[in-house]
């Protein structure tokens, strides 16, 4: 049924329904493409992964993985995204095993505002997200959410339950400390971030 609201498919499929993921991927697969080539236009132009194939290997990963605790249809998205991610990273990790520094680049967007930075290493960047949620778990996800997944302020505070002003705030050290991190190039330590 094509016409069934993504929350119901995602009831559905955490009590195990199969079939409701695979009702679901169709709903929202253009908002998928569209994170996918975002993703995409920020790596390298030689980059062999094309849109399709990056929404593909999510919804294989979703179907390993099994079920996730997706409560709406943004949720599902940013997870789904986040999923992306780190397919991106995985395939610069194999690569970069053969040939170091071997160009995996992705651009962080306006969003990010960073100043100097405006290409960083796939791999740099996932390790210093994993610093950071290692020191501030929901500044981790709030970055997931927006920067990767494409979320709003307003649907990231939804999906995490917290307030509008607080994603914004955590938004902003995040930002700023990642800006540090990705500047210093140094992605083996992580100091400790002050609350506002």
């Amino acid at each position: 049924m094509q016409n069934e609201p993504v929350s119901e498919l995602l009831i559905k499929w955490r009590k195990g329904d199969r079939e409701a993921l695979d009702r679901l991927i169709p709903i929202v697969y253009r908002e998928l493409r569209e994170i996918a080539h975002r993703f995409l236009g920020r790596e390298r132009p030689d980059h062999t992964l094309r849109s399709t194939a990056l929404v593909h290997e999510a919804y294989l990963r979703l179907v390993q993985q099994g079920p996730v605790e997706a409560e709406n249809r943004a949720h599902f998205v940013g997870v789904a995204a986040c999923l992306m991610r780190q397919i991106l990273v995985d395939y610069a990790r194999g690569h970069a095993a053969a040939k170091r520094d071997a160009g995996f680049k992705v651009e962080f967007d306006e969003a990010m505002a960073i100043a100097r930075v405006r290409i960083v290493d796939v791999i740099a960047l996932d390790d210093a997200l994993k610093a950071l949620a290692r020191i501030d778990a929901q500044q981790g996800q709030i970055v997931e959410l927006r920067f990767f997944g494409g979320l709003t302020t307003e649907e990231t505070a939804e999906v995490l339950r917290i307030s509008p002003t607080t994603v914004k705030r955590d938004w902003n050290v995040a930002k700023a400390w990642l800006t540090r991190e990705m500047t210093r190039g140094n992605r083996g330590t992580a100091r400790k971030l002050g609350k506002n």
